[in-house]
């Protein structure tokens, strides 16, 4: 339970310190007091969003220290899973945050860093805030099915068929990509079939139209090259029509005369070796003019041909890319996409065979759940017309309707609240029938027939008395008396009746002086309570028959 809340430099309290007791704690005090900055405080500590804007004037900072002692198993188990030693917990837990002027907030937990995400996980476990707004949630009926699991407590049969739904979730999605991929691919697959035949019939080879290039400049340049070869081959051999030596005849008669000194001049023996090389050389060269002078040999047949490929592979290179390796690049790709699209039905079949298992399994989850949630709604319905009928609503009649809808992450129920309050009156939504006063002893009864269902030690209600007074007022009282029995019950009120059932009462009060405005929180002895009492009843100057009232009230309070 909450033990300990201090408070320092939020709004108007510069420094406050609330030693809570077990039981039922009520805080009363003028409107306007600081009762809201207590709920904020607390807020805080639970790592609720919290602006720079609560941070008292004047001050760099705000700090709210919050102490826990007989800790739950619900409470220990998410400090287990927020990754800190649960057995150093069991006792105390001590929670700190702070909120600087420039934004920055800090939270620990016994001293240890976290994060306010890791915080709300922890502190939902410790307390539970019920506030005015919390009544407008009646009005929403897509709230109405979380009271009733609360009520069946099915939250693992609910994370498991959730797993499970996601997984459906993904696999329709993945079903519905195929689908719209296939579809979209059979309408390409009779133009992919006419690019592949044409490309694999053009037996393309990298680097063929290079080589065709050069081909065709050779052609075209044919009786250049013949001209210069043969001349070529005519310097070296030399022109027997014409009666000229040529360059190699020169050089075999000009080492046949060396050849014939060497007898009688040895120097000359290097330099014979040397010239017998290069008249070898010269007669290769001689012997590879040949060979290419036989090459020469085009005709206008070829030349047709290769301009023929060219034009076929420059248009196919409109279509399918610049190079050849882009085009068969882009062959390989669509034989990929046919081949993928030829095997698409048995992937579909296959994953449609595991769409329709985890549907079956969903459903068989979903209906098992909603059997467990009308089960509970029975016994829901009849402990909340119990409570609200000792809370002055004799005539009411409450009742879970369930409609079968769609499925969801919730299953397939749609479940909605209904209720009549007058003898004969049909059953209808609660927006339509609840007046204020009657939606705060609905969700009180919701509240009280929950709690004894979690493990929640804390229960706080900021103004829960909207729109209820005289013998109503009295019967909310005694059921937040009858729930601190077993909880720790803090509660905001405006109304003497369910103050004057408290175990612990706290008085917030305002001062102001020239300095600034100052709120403090005091606990009351039972000569206090009468003063506060009166106050609330009456206002104004407290009278000794006004006192006597209070003290009454005190008195029958403690006897009911």
């Amino acid at each position: 339970m909450l033990k300990s809340l201090s408070i320092e430099n939020i709004a108007v309290i510069e420094k406050a310190t609330i030693d809570f007791e077990g039981g039922f704690n009520v805080l009363t005090g003028e409107t306007g007091a600081g009762k809201s900055i207590i709920i904020d405080s607390i807020n805080m500590i639970l790592g609720e969003r919290s602006s720079r804007d609560l941070i008292r004037r004047g001050a760099d900072k705000a700090k709210v220290v919050a102490l826990f002692d007989k800790i739950g198993q619900g409470a220990l188990d998410a400090i287990s899973q927020a990754g800190f030693d649960p057995s150093g917990f069991i006792d105390e837990c001590l929670i700190q945050r702070t909120i600087s002027i420039d934004g920055k907030s800090v939270c620990k937990i016994n001293g240890m860093p976290i994060t306010a995400a890791m915080l709300r996980k922890i502190a939902v476990n410790l307390i539970n805030i019920h506030g005015q707004h919390d009544n407008q949630v009646l009005f929403d009926s897509s709230t109405h099915c979380g009271f009733i699991d609360a009520m069946a407590g099915i939250s693992d049969e609910l994370n498991t068929y959730r797993d499970e739904f996601t997984k459906l979730k993904k696999v329709r999605r993945k079903l519905i990509a195929l689908k719209e991929e296939a579809e979209a691919k059979e309408e390409s697959e009779e133009l992919w079939r006419f690019q592949i035949e044409e490309l694999t019939q053009a037996d393309l080879k990298i680097g063929e139209r290079e080589q065709l290039t050069k081909r065709k400049n050779a052609i075209l340049n044919s009786e250049k090259i013949a001209s210069a070869l043969d001349n070529a081959y005519n310097c070296i051999n030399g022109n027997e029509a014409a009666g000229v030596q040529g360059t190699f005849s020169l050089m075999a008669d000009a080492l046949n005369r060396l050849e014939g000194i060497q007898p009688y001049f040895g120097e000359i023996q290097d330099f014979l070796v040397q010239f017998r090389e290069n008249l070898y050389s010269l007669g290769e060269l001689k012997n590879d003019l040949t060979d290419f002078l036989a090459q020469v040999d085009y005709n206008p047949e070829e030349l047709e041909e290769i301009e023929e490929r060219l034009d076929f592979i420059y248009r196919l290179s409109l279509k399918y890319g610049d190079t050849e390796e882009e085009m068969l690049e882009y062959l390989s790709k669509i034989e990929s996409e046919l081949q993928k699209l030829e095997s698409s039905d048995e992937l579909i079949n296959q994953v449609t065979d595991e769409y329709n298992n985890l549907l079956e399994k969903c459903v068989a989850m979903a209906e098992d759940i909603s059997a467990k949630r009308k089960k509970a709604a029975d016994d829901f319905s009849k402990n909340v017309e119990n409570e609200l009928v000792f809370m002055n609503m004799p005539s009411v009649h409450f009742s879970v309707s369930f409609e079968k809808g769609n499925l969801s992450s919730n299953g397939f129920d749609i479940v909605e609240f209904l209720i009549s309050t007058n003898v004969g009156d049909k059953l209808k939504p609660i927006s339509k029938i609840a007046s204020g006063g009657e939606l705060s002893r609905i969700m009180l009864a919701v509240k009280n027939v929950l709690s004894k269902n979690d493990s929640i030690d804390t229960l706080i209600f900021d103004e829960i008395d909207t729109g209820v007074s005289g013998n109503a007022a009295i019967k909310i009282a005694m059921k937040l008396k009858e729930v601190s029995a077993f909880r720790q019950v803090i509660c905001v009120t405006h109304l003497p009746q369910i103050a004057s059932f408290a175990s612990s009462h706290y008085l917030i009060e305002k001062t102001s002086d020239d300095e600034g405005t100052y709120t403090t929180v005091k606990q009351l002895n039972p000569e206090d309570r009468e003063k506060e009492l009166a106050r609330m009843v009456y206002g104004g100057e407290i009278t000794s028959a006004q006192l006597k009232t209070a003290a009454e009230m005190l008195e029958f309070a403690k006897t009911h």
